[in-house]
């Protein structure tokens, strides 16, 4: 199994990469997928600190109750955030099938050379 891409650089050029295997990427694109790669990088960090935590999910609170962590609220935001920006690049099944893709067609001599 591969490992997954980690960094922002890995995260954007595996973006980039998945984006051109579908037909949907355009280099006017590329600001959208810079945040998208930032708030997936952020969320891994994130998410391993909360892993190392024990997955603390809950705090006490200066009155003694207890409320929901504050590491889960930032990752819950990021998830929320993290699917939107998907939706927008086309990374997702359900935002894949509602885009028309243009797949380029060979011109009539490429296609009649290539039969050759």
């Amino acid at each position: 199994m591969a490992k997954k891409a980690s960094t922002f650089d890995g995260i954007r050029k595996k973006t980039i990469s998945d984006m051109k295997k579908m037909n949907v990427y355009k280099p006017e694109y590329d600001p959208v997928i810079e945040i998208y790669s930032e708030l997936r990088e952020q969320y891994r960090i994130l998410y391993d600190r909360f892993k190392d935590s024990g997955y603390e999910f809950e705090v006490e609170t200066l009155q003694g109750g207890m409320k929901k962590a504050p590491i889960v609220s930032t990752l819950e935001s990021l998830r929320k955030d993290i699917i939107t920006y998907a939706d927008r690049l086309c990374l997702n099944p359900k935002a894949a099938d509602s885009v028309k893709i243009e797949i380029p067609r060979k011109s009539v001599l490429a296609e009649t050379l290539s039969k050759l």
